[in-house]
C-alpha cells in the first residue's frame, strides 16, 4: 500500500518553480547522494540549475555555506516528516506500543517506494566526509542524529513504562538501532540493487519492537 500522500510530499517534496535558491539545493542535494560532497562541484550545480556563477554565489557564499543550508533544510524535512508520521500513527491508537509501531508500518511504506519516496540519508553522506565540513555543519549532523535518539528514545520509554520489556536493554541503544538499519538498509538496497532491502529491515525493526514489549510475533 503506498505511503499517504501527505508523508510522501514530506518526505520528497516539488521544487518551487522559480525558486533559484531551491533548485540549487535541489540540484546539490541530488549530485551529492550519487557521488558525494567532494566530487559535487559548484560548475555541475550550475549547469544543471541553469544559471551562472555569479547567481550561485548571489545565494551561497561558498560551497560550505551551500552544505549547511542543505543539510538545515533536510533536517527539517526530516522533522515534518517524523511530527506527521507519528500525528496520523497517535490518531489510529491511542496505545503507545500499537501507535508505534504503526509508525513503523508507515516508514515501511515509504521505503518500499525508493528512490521515489525517499532520496537518501543527507546525513549519512555528510558523516562519511566529514572532513570535507567545517565545525559548524558536522555539530549540525551530529544535532539531527541526536534527535533521531531523542525522538525515538521518548517514545520507547512511553512504551516501557506500559509494557516492561522481555530483556534487559538499553532503551538508548533500542532507539539507536533504528538509525542503523535506515542507513545499513539504504547502503545494502545500493550495493545489491535491491531497493526492498530497506524496507525489510524495517519490517524486522518492527517484529523486534513487537518482541521486546509483548514477546509475542506478529499475526500477519
Amino acid at each position: 500500500m503506498p505511503a499517504p500522500e501527505g508523508l510522501r510530499s514530506a518526505a520528497l517534496p516539488s521544487p518551487v518553480p522559480g525558486d533559484t535558491r531551491q533548485r540549487l539545493l535541489d540540484a546539490a542535494q541530488s549530485a551529492i547522494l550519487s557521488k558525494g560532497f567532494a566530487a559535487t562541484s559548484i560548475e555541475e550545480i550550475i549547469a544543471a540549475v541553469g544559471i551562472t556563477k555569479s547567481g550561485f554565489f548571489y545565494h551561497f557564499a561558498d560551497k560550505g555555506e551551500l552544505a549547511h543550508a542543505l543539510l538545515e533544510r533536510y533536517l527539517e524535512r526530516e522533522r515534518v516528516l517524523f511530527d506527521e508520521i507519528f500525528a496520523r500513527a497517535d490518531e489510529l491508537s491511542e496505545d503507545p506500543l500499537h501507535g508505534f509501531l504503526i509508525a513503523l508500518k508507515m516508514f515501511e511504506e515509504i521505503f518500499n517506494d525508493l528512490p521515489h519516496a525517499h532520496p537518501g540519508c543527507l546525513t549519512a553522506a555528510f558523516c562519511y566526509q566529514d572532513r570535507q565540513f567545517d565545525r559548524r555543519v558536522r555539530e549540525l549532523n551530529t544535532s539531527g542524529i541526536v534527535a533521531w535518539r531523542e525522538r525515538f528514545r521518548g517514545r520507547l520509554q512511553v512504551i516501557a513504562a506500559r509494557y516492561p520489556p522481555r530483556m534487559a536493554l538499553d532503551l538508548t541503544d533500542v532507539a539507536d538501532m533504528l538509525s542503523a538499519l535506515a542507513d545499513g538498509g539504504i547502503i545494502l538496497s545500493k550495493a545489491l540493487d535491491d531497493p526492498k532491502a530497506l524496507p525489510r529491515q524495517i519490517r524486522l525493526y518492527r517484529e523486534f519492537i513487537r518482541a521486546l514489549f509483548l514477546g509475542t510475533p506478529a499475526q500477519s
